[in-house]
């Protein structure tokens, strides 16, 4: 017999079978097979096993509310998964309560708390730049509140997941760049904690290799917002060998490499190509208008909501995380021509 308090987790790695599995069988469910319901209860009884009164206090009083935790809200993406949230959200019956972290790991932590407080249903979650503790999410699952991370996720908790293909979309960015004669190609790429900079980095540096171009590390720097961008982007252009393109990880960190380049006297894009992620408002201002990825953020949103709503209807915690991939699609401006 195990000590300590057993989960559905310890009988589903004992049988060699899934958590949801054993859930269902515990349930009684239809589609379980009886021998398989009849190993999950043997077991369950001889270790002794409780379902998780907390958790299932929590599950049984429901507010019909479901909580949003966003980095920023004047990024286009994430306001066009807020309106894919609340689609689907507002059909299900649920209202929406929203809060940014503004990129603050503290202020994070303060909004998990207030939805702890609010006893939400559930939680879609996109993570600060700071965030490399997840303790205060972990909180929410002990709890009984399931949680789907968007875009920006953790790998270092088991949860759900909807991401946009950041490593394919990368790939046809920069592809396109090679295509078009660039030779010189600059990343202002995302922190390496964060998964999403990772695989557009992965993207970037693939293109090349694919191409076999070289990688120059004095051409990948860390820059992510557009005040950076306008500070950062003068030196690289100082190189010895300048950039005759940059690919920029958002799409205001391109919008701030091309006033920066504007401003030192080169010309869009006829000495300089720029690329950016995510095709708002944004992208289709500037002069010239930038050559952009589409992240599809509506359609992260109702994925997102979808699945959070589908766990709480099920109200049993001890599940298989899913992660489903939005893909993007280039879309192409006048801020890239053909050299």
């Amino acid at each position: 017999m195990r000590s300590g308090q057993v989960t559905i987790k310890d009988i589903a790695k004992e049988l060699g079978i899934s958590a949801s599995t054993v859930s269902r069988a515990l349930k009684d469910h239809p589609d379980i097979s009886s021998k398989t319901k009849e190993a999950v209860n043997k077991l369950a009884k001889e270790w002794h096993y409780k379902p998780n009164a907390v958790a299932l206090s929590l599950r049984h009083s429901k507010t019909n509310i479901i909580g949003v935790i966003i980095p920023e809200i004047v990024h286009h993406f994430f306001s066009s998964v807020i309106s894919g949230i609340e689609e689907i959200a507002n059909k299900a019956g649920y209202n929406v309560m929203m809060f940014q972290s503004n990129e603050s790991f503290e202020r994070e932590i303060a909004n998990v708390q207030a939805l702890l407080s609010s006893r939400v249903d559930g939680v879609l979650v996109s993570m600060s730049k700071e965030t490399k503790d997840f303790s205060h999410f972990k909180e929410l699952r002990d709890n009984g509140i399931p949680i789907v991370f968007f875009d920006r996720v953790c790998n270092e908790l088991s949860s759900d997941n909807v991401i946009v293909d950041d490593f394919a979309g990368a790939f046809a960015a920069v592809e396109h760049l090679i295509n078009i004669g660039c030779k010189r190609i600059a990343h202002l790429s995302a922190p390496q904690h964060m998964l999403l900079g990772q695989n557009r980095l992965k993207g970037y540096r693939q293109a090349l290799l694919k191409h076999k171009m070289p990688i120059d590390e004095d051409l990948i720097i860390k820059c992510d917002s557009y005040e950076e961008s306008i500070e950062l982007t003068p030196e690289l252009l100082k190189l010895s060998t300048p950039p005759d393109a940059i690919f920029a990880v958002n799409e205001l960190t391109a919008a701030g490499a091309l006033t920066a380049v504007k401003k030192v006297g080169f010309r869009v894009p006829e000495d300089i190509s720029i690329v950016g992620f995510t095709d708002g408002l944004v992208s289709r201002t500037t002069d010239p208008n930038l050559t952009t990825l589409e992240q599809h953020g509506y359609e992260v949103g109702l994925r997102a909501s979808e699945l959070l709503v589908g766990r709480i209807k099920e109200g049993d915690m001890d599940y298989e995380p899913v992660t489903k991939v939005v893909k993007t699609n280039l879309i192409v401006r006048g801020s890239t021509k053909k050299l």
